[in-house]
């Protein structure tokens, strides 16, 4: 006679109903119960079934013995089912923050951590652990100047500062898809990671960043000083592609539709609204974004005239000095209605003739971290030069007045504080500022990191130095870091 099996229909805990809490299963008939909320020890004192593996790791565990059962055999039965469920589902990481990354499925790709021989001697040579207080100096560390590579060096400075992408390389989370490894930047941004917070304090050489930049994007190519923010995008497209396991961009040219760890920490949807004159019909249109470029006042652009805060008053934590223009003065003029005037007419799909019409751009979907580009080098037929013009940002941001959602609050691109300013997830912290000393052909890149909370460094090649939150402030600004402030926890 053949016994009855026995399959569950899901994997939910039998009494509360819940799937996260540590859920186990009970070895001895089919019931799941929440580990935290014990729900699973009552099963086990009621039906006297004292063993239950976690779903999750695939530990046993014993109620009579009130721990887990490490058996050799079972861990490698554990071991094998887990790679059987890697080959059945494709895994990709979601960014979340810290109180949701059970929900990340952690421990469902990657197997305990074994140590080899050569890792086992190290650790009885070297007891102590590394304690991480507010003092602490892991994660700096000053990058060689291999030849006019400041731009490069700045970079990668705030990169390996953004704090969920130190997160995911630091976790090793990257796993590569290209098919050969050693021509993979991720990889090589992996190991810059590695380097970054070994808690070694000398200067890093990266000539194989450099290198694998100048095969990938060969546009900066080269021993000339080149422009830290066409870095930026250059880099982050090319860690985009190479996420993907792709080298020539056909399978990811839609960053739109990607879910690689680049796309999501730094893309972010801009939306764009066109308002027909006659008939007042929008036609709308999304893009991705990974960074902001913002015209200055100096530039050849007629600048927007500066909010209303600008009489000393304080506009989105900002403190506005008379004449001083504002990193929120520049965000209402990039999403402040224009008017394309006649020599630029539409089609309108409700008249079905071309008519003269407005567009106005706004942040659809915000980026974890957002990137905004002052735009200080100006390029013309008959101009190139540099402006100078200082621009006061804050510590602290809220992009609620610049979402599309937020846009009837904005009438004819009037500023008007918004009522609801308890919004969190549209607020962000300053994390790192790129600067550029110098002239448009002679100048130099630095950079202010931000580490822990509260403690500000200067970057400037292979020196790194302490840094005032003053300093940071009264900086130039070229390139302004932005995380969101509920994803942060350092």
């Amino acid at each position: 006679m053949k016994l009855p099996q026995h399959k569950a229909k899901s994997c939910i805990c039998h009494m509360c109903g819940a799937h996260l809490n540590r859920l186990h299963s009970c070895l001895y008939c089919v019931f799941f119960g929440c580990f935290t909320k014990k729900h699973i020890h009552e099963h086990a004192k009621t039906k006297r079934h004292n063993l239950a593996i976690d779903l999750l790791y695939g530990g046993i565990y014993c109620f009579m013995c009130q721990d887990y059962i490490y058996d050799k055999d079972m861990e490698q039965i554990a071991k094998e089912e887990q790679r059987k469920a890697w080959k059945l589902q494709a895994f990709t990481p979601t960014v979340v923050s810290h109180y949701q990354c059970t929900m990340t499925g952690i421990g469902e790709k990657y197997s305990t951590w074994e140590p080899t021989k050569r890792e086992l001697e190290l650790l009885r040579h070297n007891p102590k652990r590394r304690k991480i207080t507010t003092n602490c100096t892991i994660g700096l560390r000053g990058l060689i100047n291999l030849g006019n590579t400041c731009f490069m060096n700045c970079i990668v400075q705030a990169l390996t500062h953004t704090p969920l992408l130190r997160d995911f390389f630091l976790s090793d989370r990257h796993k590569c898809e290209m098919q050969s490894p050693s021509s993979c930047l991720v990889c090589e941004m992996s190991t810059l990671f590695q380097e970054f917070y070994s808690g070694h304090r000398s200067p890093h050489i990266p000539y194989r960043l450099l290198h694998l930049v100048w095969t990938h994007a060969r546009h900066l190519a080269g021993y000339e000083q080149q422009d830290a923010h066409e870095f930026l995008i250059a880099a982050l497209d090319v860690l985009h592609r190479h996420c993907k396991g792709d080298d020539n961009g056909k399978k990811a040219n839609n960053p739109n539709h990607c879910n690689c760890i680049i796309d999501q920490i730094f893309t972010g949807g801009l939306q764009s609204d066109v308002t027909c004159q006659v008939c007042h019909g929008v036609s709308t249109t999304i893009d991705p974004f990974w960074d902001i470029s913002l015209d200055l006042p100096g530039s050849s652009t007629p600048f927007w005239p500066l909010s209303p805060g600008s009489d000393g008053s304080v506009v989105n934590g900002e403190s506005h000095v008379s004449g001083t223009t504002t990193l929120t003065d520049c965000l209402r003029r990039f999403t402040r209605p224009e008017h394309l005037g006649s020599s630029a007419k539409i089609k309108c799909s409700g008249c079905h003739s071309y008519q003269e019409s407005t567009k106005q751009l706004t942040m659809k979907k915000l980026p974890i971290v957002a990137c905004f580009h002052l735009k200080r080098f100006e390029h013309s037929a008959k101009l190139r030069r540099k402006i100078t013009t200082y621009v006061s940002f804050p510590l602290e941001l809220d992009m609620t007045p610049f979402m599309a959602s937020s846009k009837e609050s904005r009438m004819n691109g009037q500023y008007q504080q918004p009522t609801d300013s308890l919004n969190n997830d549209n607020k962000y912290s300053l994390f790192a500022v790129v600067n550029h000393q110098g002239t448009l052909e002679s100048g130099h890149y630095t950079s202010f990191i931000r580490q822990h909370k509260d403690q500000w460094f200067k970057c400037d090649d292979a020196i790194i130095t302490k840094a005032s939150i003053k300093d940071v402030l009264d900086s130039e600004g070229y390139l302004l870091f932005y995380h969101k402030q509920f994803l942060e926890y350092e």
